[in-house]
């Protein structure tokens, strides 16, 4: 809105699809939320336990700038059990979320009119995060009809002068598609050619079902031109402890440090343990919980494919679904609403992630089986899809 005390910077309307789900979602007492990726399962009990623990113990306190030095530790052990990849301590930064630490990455590394790619369907925030570090955005689409895979020739194109990064986000938010290694193979022979940052959101590394989850760092020469993006927030369902790390060359992470302490200084010191107690019990803790989302996301699969103009890709990761919805004629916006109004049902359209989301829907698989059933039973008898 404009407003003498705003900054014109935002008298623009630049509120999102994700930001009025809220809203949306209580337009009903009935309503089914599958629009944001907050999942229904809480924290482990036990790294609630020991953190609560740690608090009553005195982990109360700032921590070191960097971040805890155990959860740090615990990070690179990690690196080193999980992908063989050796990473030290000075290469790491604990944030206050894997948000905070995208724009931290992007502030660290753009100069005013840095260009930077982001391939579409994309995390909501990017561009407005990109142009927060006073960046701009330029989007590379990815298709349905490629597996939503990076196409060599269209990144190519996008390059000018002006390019100083990549992100990638794989397993991907909104389309549940993993990145094949011969696409990260094709970025990273850019980002080599053209001397390019590549930012990796890996915030579902967890989620890889059909393959094994490939750190973009890990590929040939990427470690010192790869800025590494986790979070707790899915990989251990602890989204309202916002905590997550960075993991880039150290000169970077001095960089993040510094613009860190005049935002929030550190990450909250008792998430900082919880995080700890869930990466050194990851081997107990994950694999039912992945388990648990494949199972709904299969089944909401299973579903889609069965409901007349509606369809999708086999699922490769994550717990969303991005379905295609062409056949309705109707735009994601208008079928949204739709199933809102008729069916009671919450998604966000498509084109939220971008303009070549235009023809889909988001929906999160942060609710059981049961629930599922329950949606796709209401948006099954709506005439739009008989």
């Amino acid at each position: 809105m404009k407003h003498k005390f705003i900054s014109k910077r935002y008298w623009k309307d630049t509120s999102t699809a994700m930001g009025q789900s809220d809203a949306l979602a209580k337009s009903f007492d009935d309503c089914i939320n599958l629009s944001l990726g907050d999942p229904d399962l809480i924290t482990d009990e036990k790294v609630i336990e020991a953190s609560m623990a740690d608090a009553k113990a005195g982990h109360t306190k700032y921590t070191d700038f960097s971040g805890d030095p155990e959860l740090k530790a615990a990070i690179a052990k990690m690196y080193q059990e999980d992908y063989g990849l050796t990473v030290d301590t000075s290469e790491i930064f604990v944030t206050a979320s894997g948000c905070l630490a995208m724009y931290l990455a992007l502030e660290a590394i753009l100069d005013d009119g840095d260009e930077v790619i982001i391939h579409a369907p994309y995390f909501t925030p990017y561009p407005q995060q990109i142009e927060l570090a006073r960046g701009i955005p330029v989007v590379l689409d990815t298709v349905e009809e490629e597996d939503f895979q990076v196409n060599l020739d269209r990144l190519q194109a996008l390059i000018t002068e002006r390019t100083k990064a990549i992100v990638i986000n794989t397993p991907n938010n909104p389309t549940g598609n993993c990145f094949s290694r011969e696409s990260l193979e094709k970025v990273a022979a850019i980002a080599k050619e053209h001397d390019l940052v590549v930012i990796a959101d890996d915030i579902y590394g967890a989620f890889s079902y059909a393959e094994e989850f490939i750190p973009l760092m890990s590929l040939p020469g990427m470690k010192e031109r790869t800025i590494t993006i986790n979070s707790f927030s899915k990989n251990f369902t602890m989204t309202g402890w916002r905590v997550g790390n960075i993991i880039a060359p150290d000169f970077l992470v001095q960089t993040i440090q510094t613009i860190n302490e005049n935002v929030v200084f550190t990450a909250p010191s008792v998430s900082q343990r919880a995080a700890i107690y869930a990466i050194r019990d990851r081997k107990r803790i994950q694999p039912p919980m992945i388990a648990e989302y494949q199972k709904r996301v299969q089944y909401a699969i299973d579903r889609i494919n069965q409901i007349p103009k509606m369809s999708i890709l086999p699922a490769k990761g994550t717990f969303y679904l991005f379905v295609n919805i062409k056949e309705t004629g109707l735009s994601s916006a208008q079928v949204a609403d739709r199933i809102l109004r008729e069916a009671h049902v919450l998604s966000l359209p498509g084109n939220a992630f971008g303009d070549c989301g235009e023809g889909y829907l988001r929906m999160a698989c942060t609710v059981g089986v049961d629930v599922l059933k329950e949606a796709f039973d209401r948006i099954e008898k709506m005439d739009l899809f008989r």
